[in-house]
């Protein structure tokens, strides 16, 4: 994940984003997964697939500043990208699969835009 303050965060893979920030707002959340290539490491996936954040694609930028500070080669975005919208209906987060914006509880449609902003939420709690 990348934290609010631009810099990459590592953990093992079955661990939870937001334990790993310590319940900290951030910037990208999702899997990555690295291999050596040219006597250096490089990314060899990335995804935005983080159930605790549920962050939009649009934060690529954010991912691809932190891994060029750390020096790490990287592809030029997400290669895997996750879509994810909470139900205006049911409040339920979801992932959306093969572009079908219905969601999966309560059978509402879901927002083309993404609308999972865990700040808005806290505040709105």
């Amino acid at each position: 994940m990348v934290g609010a303050d631009g810099v990459l965060l590592l953990a093992p893979r079955r661990s939870e984003h937001v334990a790993c920030a310590g319940g900290r707002p951030v910037l990208s959340a999702g899997e990555i997964g690295f291999a050596r290539e040219a006597g250096r490491w490089v990314v060899g996936d990335v995804s935005n697939h983080s159930t605790g954040y549920c962050p939009d694609v649009s934060s690529w930028p954010s991912v691809a500043q932190a891994l060029d500070r750390a020096g790490v080669g990287r592809p030029s975005g997400f290669t895997h990208e996750v879509v994810f919208r909470r139900c205006p209906g049911c409040q339920e987060h979801n992932i959306v699969r093969e572009g079908d914006f219905v969601c999966v509880f309560c059978g509402g449609d879901l927002p083309a835009q993404w609308n999972v902003d865990p700040l808005t939420e806290s505040a709105g709690s």
